[in-house]
């Protein structure tokens, strides 16, 4: 991996297709939320599958907590939606057939040339794409499960979002008052 790919750090805001064909970036599909950033080997790996079978599975949970989910692999397009199809994912699946990722951020799976994959990562991101953890999943036990994921995003939420604690001194003053921005999701409603 890249030396600057680093907790802290930024993650390059790449643009690529989606499972639909609509060319788009990860800062749009992040948008204000934490993310979790797959780079995957592709439709033919069966270590793929079962991680991507237990992200869709909390799946209703990672959206009810506001968080994003993108998958990255080299897959061309209709390999690519029977991937998503085939483990039951709600979230936007990017195409990177050309390889752009995984030379820019040195990944290379050098150890299997027939499919030329990317080495399989995990991240988690806060807003802005700054890196909160990175997963090395060339063997299995490398990737996060959702329990080590829901630690990192709870780490992550807990720093992005003002009214994490309701208790904290000034947000019932601000809520009184019709102060609104401190407060996900009633932050854009307009004030009462």
């Amino acid at each position: 991996m890249r030396p600057d790919i680093i907790p802290g750090g930024a993650f390059p805001d790449y643009e690529l297709p989606d499972h639909a064909g609509v060319v788009r970036t990860l800062s749009e599909l992040q948008g204000r939320d934490p993310l979790i950033l797959t780079l995957a080997r592709g439709h033919y790996c069966p270590k793929e599958h079962q991680q991507h079978l237990e992200l869709a599975a909390h799946y209703p949970q990672i959206a009810v907590a506001y968080t994003q989910v993108v998958t990255i692999a080299t897959d061309e397009h209709h390999t690519l939606q029977e991937f998503r199809n085939s483990v039951g994912a709600q979230w936007t699946f990017l195409s990177d057939p050309g390889r752009i990722i995984q030379r820019d951020l040195d990944i290379a799976e050098y150890t299997d040339p027939d499919n030329d994959p990317m080495i399989p990562h995990t991240l988690v991101l806060a807003p802005g794409l700054v890196i909160h953890s990175i997963y090395n999943g060339y063997w299995f036990w490398g990737r996060p499960s959702f329990y080590d994921l829901w630690r990192d995003l709870r780490a992550v939420t807990a720093e992005i979002r003002p009214d994490w604690d309701l208790a904290a001194p000034g947000l019932r003053a601000a809520w009184d008052a019709g102060d609104r921005s401190p407060f996900h999701g009633w932050d854009t409603r307009p004030a009462p």
